[in-house]
Parts: C-alpha cells; structure tokens; sequence
C-alpha cells in the first residue's frame, strides 16, 4: 500500500483531478471518493446506501466500511479504512471475488425488491411477502449448490 493514512475532505463535488492520500466525502450526493490507496492512481467511487458502504464520522476521523475491493482494476488491491488508517486486507481469489459479486446481487435485489413492492399499492403486502420467501429459498438452494 502506498497510502497508509488519508486525510478526509469534507466536498459538495468531488475534484477532477484527485489528490492522492485524501478522501473526499460528499454527503449531499451521500459519495466518497479517493484516488486508490496502492498508488496507482484509479478513482475509486463507494456510495453510501443500505447495500453498500457506510461512513462514520467521530469527529476527528473517518471510517469507511465494508473494505474497499478494487476488483475491476489492474492493480485488485483490497483494503480497510479505518479511523483515517488504510489497513490491506488480503487478496482474494478469482471465486472469492465472484461469490461476494453474487452476494452484492442478492442483498440489492432484496432490499430494493422489498422497496420497489411497497411503493406499489397495487401489490398486497402479503403476496410480496411470499415471495421473497420463495426468492430467498431458490437463493438458498443455489447457494448451497454452488458451494459444494
């Protein structure tokens, strides 16, 4: 890692031209962004929402979770921040990344598949619950096979 602390930013918009070593953190478009902590130099965008990252701020510092896993780059690099602190977290494998892409599918769908149905008033609540019931044992089953 190159970056082993950040300095967080408060911004409305974020930079064209990223600094490294600093986390600009817009709260109105709910959206932190960073050049990557291994120094090559990639955007890295985490929005904040049900189904991605959280931020918390104590006052001093910054903490951003879950991980950061720059999968879709060159560089894969993979890391926490934490109170400010880049910490590296291990690289996964091909399948370990593929798995946690599945996993990202099924919290989106679920959660905003239950968001989407209650906004419906057409949709009797009881129906949609019976559904995602019926999803999530598909899911389960799928899950269960693809692990063994």
């Amino acid at each position: 890692m190159r970056h082993h602390t950040l300095e967080h930013r408060f911004v409305r918009n974020a930079p064209r031209e990223l600094e490294p070593g600093v986390l600009y953190i817009s709260m109105e478009y709910a959206t932190a962004v960073h050049s990557c902590c291994c120094g090559c130099g990639e955007r890295v965008v985490t929005p904040f929402t049900p189904t991605d990252w959280r931020i918390t701020f104590d006052g001093e510092s910054v903490t951003l979770n879950p991980s950061v896993g720059n999968w879709n780059q060159d560089c894969r690099s993979h890391y926490v921040i934490e109170r400010n602190r880049v910490v590296e977290c291990g690289r996964w494998s091909d399948v370990r990344v593929e798995a946690e892409r599945r996993r990202d599918m099924r919290a989106k769908a679920a959660y905003y598949g239950r968001a989407a149905a209650s906004a419906r008033p057409d949709t009797p609540p009881t129906a949609h619950a019976v559904d995602t019931e019926q999803t999530s044992g598909i899911w389960s089953r799928f899950w269960a096979w693809l692990s063994t």
